[in-house]
């Protein structure tokens, strides 16, 4: 049924909204593919092995345990109550701050090799949390992008996203993503971002594909009742082109990574 009398929820209410999903999220959510780290190092001229980073609006820890397991020594930032619990879960030997990106709870200076963003930084405002970044980086150093994105070039996936924009009134297009570096750029702060793209798949039962769009904010703020037929839809729809059951999700990641200017 499509939405057009239901009002869209604010950006601040599609933000909290993840805390009443927070366990589906950590166990439906995708990952990263190796080659987007292979393209974090390429792009930052450091290897994040060994770096000292920031995971920024870390969730329930997927980029962290990530991050960790390519030798980096992280820190998570989440100010969410329920994502920050599924993290110390997963990950209890990484340090968490409860906190915001457009106000990090680091004093200046901190001397950050990497400061992260993993599907999060669309929920900021870029004139606070791009300085913010730049406040606690090392000159040199990195701000890292990126975000999973069905992959607009894959029939079935384009055409699922077109079906969710014209059921529920909190949907947004992932349009950032492709707009971070000139986001970036217009600030005047001397960066320089560069954009690249990394594609990848995973194949997973449908169940788990549907568990995945339900942590999305805009299905976690309109409540189990309401999305239980949009996904029963969705199961029909997946099944006719899965009929297996088994769900190939195609996925652009797009990163972004500016480096702040080294010292004079």
């Amino acid at each position: 049924m499509p939405s057009g009398n239901r009002r869209a929820p604010d950006t601040a209410a599609l933000a909290r909204s993840f805390d009443a999903v927070a366990a589906q999220y950590a166990a439906a959510r995708p990952g990263y593919p190796p080659e987007l780290f292979d393209a974090v190092d390429e792009l930052a001229g450091r290897p994040l092995s060994g770096a000292r980073v920031l995971d920024v609006g870390a969730g329930t820890g997927i980029s962290t345990g990530l991050l960790a397991a390519r030798g980096a020594r992280v820190t998570a930032v989440e100010p969410g109550a329920a994502m920050a619990a599924e993290l110390r879960s997963a990950h209890p030997g990484v340090p968490l701050i409860r906190g915001l990106g457009d106000a990090l709870p680091l004093s200046g200076g901190a001397g950050l090799d990497f400061v992260c963003y993993a599907q999060s930084w669309h929920w900021t405002d870029p004139a606070h949390s791009v300085p913010e970044a730049l406040r606690v980086l090392r000159p040199g150093g990195a701000l890292a992008l990126w975000w999973n994105v069905p992959d607009p070039d894959v029939p079935w996936a384009a055409e699922q996203e077109d079906r969710l924009a014209r059921r529920l009134p909190g949907y947004h297009r992932h349009d950032v993503v492709r707009r971070a570096p000139d986001l970036i750029r217009r600030l005047g702060l001397g960066l320089r971002p560069v954009l690249r793209t990394v594609r990848w798949t995973r194949r997973i039962p449908v169940e788990t594909h549907l568990a995945m769009l339900g942590s999305r904010s805009y299905f976690a703020t309109i409540g189990p009742a309401a999305s239980a037929p949009v996904l029963a839809d969705e199961r029909a729809a997946l099944l006719e082109v899965f009929p297996d059951g088994v769900v190939e999700e195609a996925y652009a990641v797009y990163l972004t990574v500016a480096l702040r200017p080294s010292a004079d």
